[in-house]
C-alpha cells in the first residue's frame, strides 16, 4: 500500500472533484493558451482548514489553463514551480504545508532521510530513533504509545508504560512525578501538594550494533548530566501555592521549557542542580498530569541537544500521553484500594491464626478464585469448645463476590456464636438454615459442620450439601466417609442428620470446598476419587507408622490442580488427632454436698501423685476446692471433676446451673466473692462455658 503524503492543498476551480489529486492535477494544454494565461495566485487558506471560493478571474484562468496546456505540461498558478508559495510580503495569507520531502536543508540540520528511509529505517544511525516529521507518524505513535500505556493494572506498570513508550521514540529521557500520596477518588488531601519522583528513563549513552550497551569513554557534559538526572533531580518537591509551578500545573497544558512559565517552574520541580540535565532551546515539555478531579504530577520530556528540537505538534503529543498516564494511574490507584480493601474483608472474614486445641494440630489454606477477585464465600474455621473438644467448619456461599463475602462473615460468625452454646451439630446447621433464610429468599450455601473430642476419639458430623470429607488413616488408607449430605443451608424446611464416627490417633480428617475437586474439567465425584488417591500416595511417602506432615499434605493436595483446574475459590482445613490417652485422664461425680470439695481435694491429690505431678497439689487442690464449693452451692445434680494431663495440666468443673460465674471485687465484710479472685491470680487461664445442659468453668496450670 503506498502511502500518501499529507497535504493541506484542496482542489483548484477545474479540477475533477473525483480525482484524488486534488490540485496537483495535471491536464492537457495547449502551448498558446500557456503564454496567454495571466500569473494567478493560490487561493487563500485560513487557520481552520477552510478555502474561500476563488473569485470569477481565477476561476476563468484555472480553467483555461487546463483546456490550453499541452499534455505534460504541468499547470501551474505563475511562472513559479508546481509549489511555489506565495510572495513573504503578502498580508493575511497561509502558506500551505509543504510536502515533508520537498523541505529543503536548513542551515544547521542534519541531513533527514527522505521518506523511504523513514519507512524501512535506512539512513538512521544505530540506537538512535527515527524522527517523526509528519502528522500520520505523530497518530501512530500516539495510538501505540496510549495502548502501551493501557495495558497496565497498576501503579508501576502504568509509569513504566508511559517511560518505555517515549524513550526513544518521542524523547531521550523522561522524568515522571507524582503526588505522595496519591489522592484516591474523591479525596481531597488537606495537607500541602507534594510530588515524589517516581521514576526516571533515558537513552543509554551508546548502543553497539548488535544492540548491546558500551561505555562511553569521553561524554559530553550535557549528556554525561542527562545520565545522572535521576542523582541530580530532587526526589521531593512541595508546590508552593501562588508559584510559577502550581501555576503551571494549574494550567494542565504542556509548556516548552524555554518559555517563561517553564523556566520558573522547572527549578522548583527539579531542584537547585536540576537545570543542568535540561538541553537549550525547545528540547524539554514539561507537562502536568491530570486525572480525573485534579493535578497528580508531572512529566518532563527531554531530548539531547544532537537531536531535532521539539515542534508545536509535539505538544499535542505530550498532552495525549499525559492524559491517557493521568486518567491510568488514578485507576490504578482505584484499583489498589480495592484491592486493599478486598484483602483486609478477607482476613477478618477468614481466621488469622488457628487456635491450639489440646490433642488435635490443625492446618489450613485458602486460594481465592483469581487474583483480581480475592475475596469470595469460602470459608473455614476451628472453634475450641468446652472439654478440649474442637469445632471444624468449612463452608461455601454461591458466588465469589463481595457480596458473597459479606453473607459468609454473617453465616461464620452465627455459627461461632452457636458453637458458643455448646450446640449439637444438626442443630447448628438448622439455625444456620434460619439465619439464610433471614438474609434473604436466593441466599444459599453449604456448610459441615463436625466435632472432635479428643478423649472418647469420637467425631460427630452434620453435613448441609458439601463434599464429604476424607479420612487419611495412619497406614495410609484414604476413605471418604459416608455422611448423609442434607440440602443446602438456605432452602428451609429440611432437617439436618448427625453421624459418630471413630477419630483414632494419628488419623487426618481433610474438609474442603467444592473448589478443590470440581471444575470445567472433572466432575465432582471423579475429583474426590483424584482426590482420596492422592492423599494415599502421600502418605505412602512417610511410611505406614508415620503421618504426612500436615503443612506438606496441604501443599501437596492443591498441586493434584492443573492450570485449568481452578474455576472457583479454595478452602482446605486439614485436622490430625492425636487424642488424650485414658492414663492422661481422671474423671469422677461428685454428689451436691458439704462434703463434696473435701473429696474433690483428695481425689486431685491422688491423681497428680499418679502423674508424678506432686509441686502442683497445694494450687490444684486449693482451686479445686473454691471451684467445686461454688459449683455444689446451687446444682442439683451429680457436679462432675475431670482432670486432663497434656502439655498442661487442665481442671474441669460442670454442673446444671447456667448461669455464670462473674470475677468481682469482694469488700472486706464479705463472707465469699473470693473463689473466683484466687483461681485468676493462681491459674494460668480459666474460663467459664455454657453448655446445653448447664456449664462448665475451667482453668490451666503450667506443668513446671
Amino acid at each position: 500500500m503506498t502511502e500518501q503524503p499529507i497535504s493541506f492543498e484542496h482542489p483548484q476551480a477545474g479540477a475533477d472533484p473525483s480525482d484524488p489529486r486534488g490540485a496537483l492535477l495535471r491536464a492537457p494544454a495547449s502551448p498558446a493558451s500557456t503564454a496567454a494565461t495571466a500569473p494567478t495566485a493560490l487561493p487563500v487558506q485560513d487557520r481552520t482548514g477552510d478555502t474561500p471560493a476563488a473569485g470569477p478571474a481565477t476561476a476563468a484562468a484555472c480553467a483555461q489553463e487546463k483546456e490550453t496546456a499541452p499534455p505534460g505540461t504541468p499547470m501551474t498558478s505563475g511562472t513559479g514551480p508546481e509549489h511555489t508559495q506565495p510572495s513573504a510580503t503578502e498580508d493575511g495569507t497561509h502558506r500551505p504545508r509543504p510536502v515533508t520531502e520537498g523541505i529543503p536543508a536548513q542551515p544547521g540540520d542534519e541531513p533527514r532521510p527522505g521518506a523511504a528511509e523513514r519507512r524501512s529505517g535506512l539512513g538512521v544511525a544505530p540506537g538512535r530513533p527515527m524522527p517523526m516529521r509528519r502528522d500520520g507518524d505523530r497518530l501512530r505513535f500516539v495510538g501505540a504509545a496510549t495502548r502501551r500505556i493501557a495495558r497496565g493494572i497498576d501503579l508501576d506498570e502504568i509509569v513504566m508504560g508511559l517511560c518505555r513508550a517515549t524513550v526513544p521514540t518521542f524523547s531521550d529521557a523522561i522524568l515522571v512525578y507524582l503526588r505522595d500520596p496519591l489522592p484516591v477518588g474523591d479525596e481531597r488531601p488537606t495537607g500541602p501538594v507534594v510530588l515524589r519522583l517516581r521514576r526516571t528513563d533515558r537513552i543509554p549513552e551508546e548502543r553497539d550494533t548488535d544492540g548491546g550497551f558500551g561505555p562511553v569513554l569521553q561524554p559530553e557534559p550535557e549528556l554525561s548530566e542527562m545520565s545522572a538526572m535521576s542523582a541530580v533531580a530532587a526526589e521531593l518537591c512541595e508546590v508552593r501555592p501562588g508559584g510559577a509551578l502550581a501555576e503551571v500545573l494549574r494550567g494542565v497544558r504542556p509548556v516548552f521549557a524555554d518559555t517563561p512559565a517553564a523556566r520558573a517552574a522547572l527549578p522548583e520541580l527539579l531542584g537547585d542542580d536540576g537545570e543542568l540535565i535540561v538541553p537549550a532551546g525547545q528540547r524539554a515539555i514539561l507537562a502536568p498530569l491530570r486525572g480525573r478531579r485534579r493535578v497528580i504530577g508531572a512529566a518532563v520530556f527531554l531530548r539531547r541537544p544532537e537531536r531535532h528540537v521539539f515542534e508545536a505538534d509535539d505538544l499535542l503529543v505530550a498532552a495525549q500521553l499525559a492524559t491517557h498516564s493521568a486518567l491510568g494511574i488514578d485507576k490504578a490507584v482505584l484499583y489498589g484500594r480495592e484491592a486493599y480493601i478486598a484483602d483486609e474483608l478477607q482476613r477478618t472474614m477468614l481466621p488469622e491464626h488457628l487456635p491450639r486445641p489440646t490433642g488435635v494440630r490443625l492446618a489450613s489454606r485458602y486460594l481465592p478464585a483469581a487474583e483480581t477477585a480475592r475475596v469470595g464465600g469460602d470459608w473455614y474455621d476451628a472453634i475450641p469448645l468446652p472439654g478440649s473438644r474442637v469445632a471444624l467448619v468449612v463452608g461455601d456461599v454461591m458466588g465469589h463476590s463481595m457480596t458473597s463475602a459479606a453473607i459468609m462473615g454473617q453465616l461464620r460468625t452465627t455459627a461461632q456464636t452457636l458453637a458458643g452454646l455448646d450446640l449439637p451439630p444438626q442443630e447448628v446447621l438448622h439455625h444456620l438454615d434460619e439465619q439464610a433464610q433471614r438474609l434473604g429468599s436466593d441466599r444459599m450455601a453449604t456448610c459441615l459442620y463436625a466435632v472432635y473430642d479428643p478423649v472418647s476419639h469420637r467425631i460427630t458430623i452434620a453435613n448441609a450439601g458439601h463434599p464429604p470429607p476424607v479420612l487419611l488413616h495412619l497406614g495410609g488408607r484414604a476413605e471418604v466417609l459416608r455422611v448423609p449430605p442434607g440440602a443446602p443451608i438456605g432452602v428451609g424446611g429440611v432437617d439436618f442428620e448427625a453421624v459418630e464416627l471413630d477419630a483414632p490417633a494419628g488419623a487426618t480428617l481433610l474438609l474442603y470446598t467444592d473448589g478443590l475437586v470440581e471444575s470445567r474439567l472433572r466432575d465432582v465425584w471423579t475429583g474426590i476419587e483424584q482426590l482420596r488417591e492422592r492423599l494415599a500416595a502421600t502418605a505412602q511417602l512417610t511410611g505406614p507408622d508415620h503421618p504426612p506432615p500436615l503443612e506438606a499434605l496441604c501443599d501437596e493436595v492443591l498441586d493434584m490442580l492443573g492450570p485449568g483446574d481452578r474455576d472457583d475459590d479454595i478452602a482446605l482445613l486439614a485436622a490430625r488427632f492425636d487424642g488424650i490417652a485414658p492414663s492422661d485422664v481422671a474423671y469422677w461425680f461428685l454428689e451436691p454436698e458439704d462434703a463434696a470439695p473435701g473429696r474433690a481435694r483428695r481425689l486431685a491429690r491422688r491423681a497428680l501423685s499418679r502423674w508424678g505431678l506432686e509441686e502442683l497439689s497445694d494450687s490444684v487442690e486449693l482451686l479445686v476446692s473454691e471451684v467445686v464449693t461454688n459449683a455444689v452451692r446451687y446444682a442439683s445434680r451429680p457436679v462432675t471433676l475431670r482432670l486432663l494431663r497434656t502439655d498442661v495440666l487442665r481442671c474441669e468443673v460442670g454442673d446444671d446451673v447456667p448461669q455464670l460465674p462473674r470475677l468481682r471485687q469482694a469488700r472486706a465484710t464479705d463472707e465469699g466473692g473470693r473463689g473466683l479472685y484466687l483461681v485468676n491470680r493462681l491459674a494460668r487461664r480459666w474460663g467459664a462455658t455454657r453448655l446445653s445442659t448447664g456449664k462448665v468453668v475451667w482453668f490451666e496450670l503450667n506443668r513446671s
